[in-house]
């Protein structure tokens, strides 16, 4: 089965980019939804979806860094 096809667009952008941030930084479950709940990480995909669909891992990932940890 084809997950992507039945998954909210949105919402595979935060599954995936959660996860990839999450090892960036060598975070566990915890220590993201910690972080997520005082910088509304998934909820900076729910404003930013258009641009970062078009945009590579890497670049997504510094975006995330720019906004949490306001580089």
């Amino acid at each position: 089965m084809n997950y992507k096809k039945i998954i909210d667009p949105v919402v595979f952008l935060q599954a995936h980019f959660s996860r990839a941030f999450m090892k960036r930084h060598n975070l566990t479950t915890r220590e993201f939804l910690d972080l997520d709940r005082e910088k509304d990480i998934i909820g900076f995909f729910r404003v930013g979806y258009e641009p970062f669909h078009l945009t590579g891992d890497e670049g997504v990932l510094e975006e995330m860094d720019a906004y949490v940890y306001k580089k």
